[in-house]
């Protein structure tokens, strides 16, 4: 089978091609905005593509024709897509669009990676079945993403996740863990939310949920994420145990006392039984991966 993959710069897409990579069976066509970022080895190729700019996607598209889609590619910041509405149209609804476009000139399955901001954050953790309404415009576009994926004519899945963290070897990449660990080690005290709960997902575990679709050719929604619900302070403590970091430097604070752009939903989180059962997904807890990717980290 021969896949695209958008995104492979990103945390998500460097966890799918490191599951991949010893796997020579399948060709893998990876790209991302700008110079390849990553170790660029057979049977991977990389291609810088603008997923905005039609013309490049379905020029690709037509020199590889491939036979699947994993579409990760996104703009997520989610205060960015705030104050940057036209650009994260751009990004998330016209670059889909534009994949699904060339898409259609193969019948290729197409799966597109979504969020959980697409709930209000009323009632989570939430099922495959429950209906969507977006707080912000990061969870809007994303929502008409899926709209358009489920509307394509194609053979689709969709994987919606929640507040992705993890760490690829030798290859560093900004998260929530990296981050509240380089804050810690540097002795600054840092505020983190109490009152919005979420079910943090390990890359890792993502990558496989994502490969065991496409591997399956398995259609419809399935919410990938991980087993705990958590806020981000109690994810702080957590990871401030596995690093013996100064616990007393985090101090949980209300949502309130910040002022962001954009409005978060206060209480998300997937429900993974789905996965679980039809794609055997088997997430590892927080504090379990978080050791994991300690121990890595410590061999870099």
């Amino acid at each position: 089978m021969r896949i695209l993959l958008t995104g492979a710069n990103g945390l998500l897409g460097q966890h799918i091609l490191a599951r991949v990579a010893a796997h020579p069976a399948h060709e893998w066509i990876a790209t991302g905005k700008g110079p390849c970022r990553f170790s660029c080895n057979e049977p991977i190729v990389y291609e810088s593509l603008d997923i905005t700019d039609r013309e490049a996607v379905r020029a690709l598209w037509n020199r590889y024709r491939p036979d699947a889609i994993i579409h990760a590619a996104a703009m997520t910041h989610v205060d960015a897509c705030e104050q940057q509405k036209a650009t994260c149209w751009q990004i998330n609804v016209e670059g889909t669009h534009h994949l699904i476009e060339a898409a259609r000139a193969t019948s290729s399955f197409f799966l597109l990676v979504s969020t959980d901001f697409i709930f209000n954050g009323e009632a989570g953790p939430y099922t495959e079945e429950d209906v969507p309404e977006p707080v912000n415009y990061y969870g809007l576009s994303k929502l008409c993403a899926e709209q358009l994926v489920r509307a394509s004519g194609l053979p689709w899945a969709i994987a919606r996740t929640v507040l992705v963290y993890g760490n690829i070897p030798g290859r560093e990449k900004s998260n929530i863990v990296h981050w509240i660990v380089q804050q810690l080690q540097q002795g600054h005290s840092i505020r983190m939310v109490d009152d919005q709960w979420r079910t943090p997902t390990w890359a890792a575990d993502l990558a496989e949920g994502c490969w065991q679709i496409v591997s399956q050719q398995a259609c419809g929604v399935f919410h990938l994420a991980g087993p705990d619900m958590l806020t981000p302070y109690a994810m702080a403590q957590q990871i401030a145990e596995v690093w013996h970091l100064p616990a007393e430097l985090i101090q949980p604070v209300n949502s309130l006392s910040f002022q962001q752009p954009a409005r978060r939903p206060p209480r998300t989180g997937l429900i993974i039984q789905k996965a679980i059962q039809q794609l055997h997904y088997q997430p590892h807890a927080f504090t379990e991966s978080l050791h994991i990717i300690h121990k890595q980290l410590n061999q870099t």
